[in-house]
């Protein structure tokens, strides 16, 4: 047991000093609940009504993941048109310059207003968001071959279909494995996000809602719930990242 508590704090102690500085400024300050709420109370709330914070976190994790696959499946395949195509190239990547230069806030009125104020606005905006870091690594390890290996299958033979096949997108895969990384958390930033300015469930509505009825225990518990997501989907995806690499070698 001693062991073990001295792993816990070992890995721990971070969180456990924030909690008591935490504490320690909220009980010296003499701040009202409203204003910031003690940690005890913010574990109390969790406990107190896990189905609430379940059920919107799970939405919301589900919406993230969702949008992250289909968005860096989305960049994957506009990245491989660009490849085989310059055409597509000289059509395409101007446009996807244009959506990812324009801040995500100013998305979600005009994408709610094509598809309605539901979770599909929210799935959608975090498609847009993943779409640009899966065209910009795919593409970047399509054309990081090894030198000369390109050339080599030419002189051999090889098709355009038959080195994408067998060079081009073999080499894509390590770089496709770090996007994933890269925008595993900003998708579930963004589900959040859309969701606090349009949802009617998920975290982000839940915090909106806490927030304004002055719940501070809930909003601080949201934010809790919601970083253990982005922390689930971060270590997730270079789980992956790590197993892909570790097989690519």
């Amino acid at each position: 047991m001693p062991g073990a508590l001295k792993t816990f704090f070992n890995r721990y102690w971070g969180v456990l000093l924030i909690l008591v500085l935490w504490q320690a400024w909220v009980t010296l300050g003499e701040l009202n609940a409203i204003v910031m709420p003690q940690p005890l109370d913010v574990v109390i709330d969790l406990i107190s009504n896990p189905g609430i914070y379940l059920a919107n976190g799970v939405q919301t994790l589900a919406l993230a993941a969702g949008g992250l696959l289909l968005g860096m499946a989305f960049g994957s395949l506009i990245a491989i048109a660009c490849w085989f195509s310059r055409l597509a190239t000289g059509m395409l990547v101007p446009l996807a310059m244009i959506f990812s230069s324009v801040p995500v806030v100013a998305l979600i009125p005009v994408v709610a207003r094509l598809l309605g104020y539901d979770i599909k606005t929210v799935m959608a905006i975090v498609v847009i968001v993943s779409f640009f870091p899966a065209f910009v690594f795919t593409s970047a390890g399509m054309r990081a071959l090894p030198p000369g290996s390109e050339d080599l299958l030419r002189v051999l033979g090889g098709s355009r279909k038959s080195r994408f096949r067998h060079l081009v997108l073999p080499a894509a895969v390590p770089n496709w494995m770090i996007a994933l990384r890269l925008a595993a958390p900003s998708a579930v930033l963004s589900a959040m996000l859309a969701e606090f300015l349009m949802g009617q469930s998920g975290l982000g509505y839940m915090f909106r809602a806490a927030a304004g009825d002055f719940a501070t225990e809930r909003a601080f518990g949201t934010s809790v719930i919601a970083t253990a997501v982005s922390v689930i989907t971060f270590t997730l995806s270079q789980r992956a990242e790590r197993a892909v690499n570790e097989r690519w070698r």
